[in-house]
């Protein structure tokens, strides 16, 4: 059994290497200051989120993992490339800035955790995934030329390449200062 409590608050997500969140919070540092008022979000809580959970009962999450691991077993480590910039839903409305990314073979990952979570019960997602790296969380609607500034930074963001071996389901606890992230389970792409 994952956890004890009534429910958890939960993810399934690639981490992402230290020395690549290294990098990222040097780029961000650089552009953090030109930019208006946000809930910037903290390295160590970087992540590629593959699919959001929500409040869920343990027990449920203890059959995801176990749905999970055969779909997972043998695909290999998929390779991350971190660059770009961009905002959700849209520059014109932008609500979040994130980072984007390429995960070359996640294709078959995506699938896998898609299939074991609507075998869990949980919702299929109507979108694509896509790769990216929650930045920050906008308090208002920035105006027209902050938001040119956060895009054209992000032009020149370029992180390099790093592998994913495993898909890690989290655990998020929403403090005061902001998420906090426990891997729960790991679950090797070998």
């Amino acid at each position: 059994m994952i956890c004890v409590t009534e429910t958890v608050r939960a993810f399934l997500a690639f981490e992402i290497p230290e020395a690549v969140r290294s990098r990222l919070a040097a780029y961000r540092s650089a552009v953090r200051s030109d930019l208006p008022a946000a809930r910037w979000t903290r390295p160590e809580g970087w992540h590629l989120t593959l699919k959001f959970l929500g409040e869920t009962r343990p027990k449920t999450l203890d059959e995801l993992t176990a749905n999970l691991e055969p779909g997972l077993r043998g695909l290999g480590a998929v390779t991350a490339h971190l660059h770009g910039s961009g905002f959700f839903p849209t520059p014109a409305n932008p609500r979040v800035a994130w980072i984007g990314g390429d995960v070359i073979g996640s294709e078959p990952v995506v699938a896998a955790v898609e299939a074991a979570a609507a075998a869990a019960g949980f919702a299929r997602e109507r979108r694509p995934w896509s790769a990216h790296v929650t930045i920050a969380r906008l308090r208002s609607r920035w105006p027209r030329p902050a938001v040119e500034r956060f895009l054209e930074w992000g032009r020149d963001v370029d992180l390099g390449t790093f592998e994913c071996a495993e898909v890690v389901l989290i655990e998020s606890s929403l403090e005061p200062g902001g998420a906090v992230y426990t891997p729960l389970e790991r679950i090797p792409l070998a």
